[in-house]
C-alpha cells in the first residue's frame, strides 16, 4: 500500500502547504524564499516541463525519489540517498525545552546564518513559516534550533535540526526535538524527517529517541540549465 511518506513533499505541496507553493496540477514546488523543494504527482517519470515555468535558471531544488534520465535543459548538481524516519514509540514523557524560544520574523538572519554554517538541509529565509520553530539563545547568537516543515494529513515532519559547532554536546537539538514531538502528537500528528544516509550519528541518535527507519530513497539536486 502506498504510504503518504513516499511523496511526501507532493501531498505537502499539493495539499495542506499549496499555500505556500506555486507550480501545476503535476509539478510543484515551495514559493521562491521558502526551502528549494519541490514534489511531482508521479515522481517515477517527473513532469519537469510542467515545473519549468514556475523556476529560474540557476536556481538549485532538492527532489526525492528520482533516479531516472535528466530531461533536457536541467541538470543534476548533487546525488545521494537519505532515510525516511517516521516516529514509533509512545510520546516522550516530558517537554525537555519549555525554556526554549519561539522563532519568527525577528530571527530570521539568525536561523538562516546558523542554517548556512551547519547545512541541515534546503533552508529559506521564510522556512520558518511553514510551522513552529523554536531556538535556544546565547545573547543574539542562535545556539541551536529545530522546526517543521512539510505535512500532510496526520503526518508533520520535524526539519532544520542544528546545533552551532560552539555549543554543540549539550544535546540542544535533541531537547527542542522532544518539545516538537510532544506538540505534533498533542495534535494528533505523527512525527517524521530526513536524514542524510551518511549521516549516521544523526541518524543514531533519532533511532534511540524513537524513530525508526521507514525507507531509504534517492535525493538529488537538480539546476534549470536553461533560460
Amino acid at each position: 500500500m502506498t504510504h503518504l511518506l513516499d511523496n511526501i513533499f507532493w501531498h505537502a505541496l499539493s495539499g495542506p502547504q499549496a499555500h505556500f507553493a506555486v507550480g501545476t496540477g503535476m509539478a510543484r514546488r515551495y514559493a521562491p524564499g521558502f526551502s528549494p523543494i519541490v514534489g511531482f504527482a508521479n515522481p517515477g517519470q517527473p513532469d519537469f516541463d510542467a515545473l519549468a515555468p514556475y523556476c529560474e535558471p540557476g536556481e538549485r531544488f532538492y527532489c526525492d525519489g528520482w533516479s531516472g534520465p535528466v530531461p533536457d535543459g536541467w541538470r543534476i548538481a548533487l546525488e545521494s540517498t537519505m532515510f525516511k524516519m517516521i516516529w514509533d514509540a509512545p510520546m516522550p514523557e516530558v517537554d525537555e525545552a519549555s525554556d526554549a524560544v519561539p522563532l519568527g520574523p525577528a530571527h530570521v538572519a539568525q536561523a538562516v546564518e546558523l542554517a548556512i554554517l551547519t547545512n541541515p538541509g534546503p533552508f529559506g529565509p521564510r522556512t520558518i513559516e511553514l510551522g513552529e520553530y523554536f531556538g535556544y539563545f546565547d545573547g543574539p547568537r542562535l545556539m541551536a534550533m529545530a522546526g517543521e516543515r512539510s505535512c500532510a494529513p496526520g503526518l508533520r515532519e520535524i526539519s532544520g535540526v542544528c546545533t552551532h559547532p560552539d555549543y554543540q554536546g549539550r544535546g540542544l537539538a535533541r531537547r527542542l526535538m522532544t518539545r516538537l514531538i510532544r506538540r505534533e502528537m498533542q495534535r494528533g500528528e505523527t512525527p517524521f524527517l530526513h536524514v542524510m544516509s551518511r549521516n549516521s550519528t544523526a541518524r543514531g541518535m533519532y533511532e534511540r529517541m524513537g524513530f525508526r527507519n521507514y525507507r531509504e530513497s534517492v535525493v538529488r539536486v537538480v539546476t534549470l540549465d536553461r533560460g
